[in-house]
Parts: C-alpha cells; sequence; structure tokens
C-alpha cells in the first residue's frame, strides 16, 4: 500500500467509526510507526480534512445538534471529575478547554467527553501522566466550549457548577 491508499484508508477509518482512533491502533492496522500516523493525520488536515484529535485519539469532527456555549470556571486539579460530571449530567458535551497563555494567547485543547465513562476515562489518563491540565496555567481558570440539548440542560449545568463553587461569574 502506497502512502496515498493509507491516507485514504486512514480517511475511510476514521468515517466509519463513532469513538477515536488512538494512532498506535491506525499504526498496528497499516503497519507502520506512530509517527507516520501522526504525519500523515497532520497531511490530511493539511489538505483540508476535519480531523480532531482527542486525549483518546483522532475523530473526524462531525457537526453537532444543539445549543453551543461557553462557560467560565475555576477550580483545583482534584475538582476536575466534579466540574466534568456536573456538565455531562445535564446531557452537555465538552467539546474543549480554553486557557489565556500570557505568551501564546489563547490555548485550546479538545476533549469531546459527554458521558461519565469518558470523563472517567480523561480523568485516568490525566492520573497516569505526568502532564498537567492547561487550567493549570492560569491557576485553575478555564473556560469550556459545551454542545447542550437545549437552554435548560446548559442552565442546569451552570447551576450545578455554581453550587460546586466552579463557575466564575
Amino acid at each position: 500500500m502506497d502512502v496515498n491508499e493509507r491516507r485514504e484508508k486512514i480517511l475511510e477509518a476514521l468515517k466509519a467509526s463513532i469513538t477515536p482512533l488512538s494512532a498506535a491502533a491506525l499504526a498496528k492496522e497499516y503497519g507502520v510507526s506512530r509517527q507516520i500516523i501522526v504525519n500523515d493525520v497532520a497531511l490530511l488536515r493539511a489538505s483540508g480534512s476535519n480531523i480532531e484529535s482527542t486525549p483518546r485519539g483522532y475523530l473526524l469532527k462531525k457537526e453537532r445538534s444543539g445549543l453551543v456555549r461557553k462557560v467560565a470556571c475555576c477550580h483545583t486539579g482534584d475538582q476536575m471529575r466534579e466540574e466534568m460530571y456536573a456538565i455531562v449530567d445535564e446531557g452537555c458535551v465538552i467539546e474543549n478547554v480554553i486557557v489565556e497563555h500570557p505568551i501564546y494567547g489563547e490555548i485550546t485543547g479538545n476533549l469531546n467527553v459527554a458521558s461519565r465513562r469518558e470523563v472517567d476515562r480523561f480523568i485516568d489518563k490525566c492520573n497516569a501522566s505526568s502532564a498537567a491540565p492547561l487550567s493549570a496555567l492560569t491557576e485553575g481558570i478555564h473556560l469550556h466550549t459545551l454542545t447542550c440539548p437545549d437552554e435548560d440542560a446548559y442552565i442546569n449545568a451552570c447551576e450545578a457548577l455554581e453550587t460546586l463553587g466552579i463557575l466564575c461569574k
């Protein structure tokens, strides 16, 4: 299989998948190194493919239906699970985390977390890593872009965050 065929196969796999695909799994599937997959994905993105990198792997960004809102939060690292549960329990998807860096400006990390199970996986990955969450750069202050089923879900998520003392006003 040549490089163009492999890239086409990667796109097909991403289109067919409803869950993120890791670079390691794609590398194993196509008999190449993880770094080759990372390079392939970078070039696919550069050519216009809407591939998103999440903590769980790559996925083809699909338009979600629902209300898109941002919410400002501030908390310590040990409150991250509570924060995320409060949001997903209301049916909202945590699309990303955004921090304002003094040198780089806005830094966004894609999350795409929609359930307690996905929250737990994300937290487990954080705990297993030596890397700090983006919010550690800003003393816990950060934004999340949420996709909510409706205005009530957004309001309920905000109220739950406020009850936890996490919502910034």
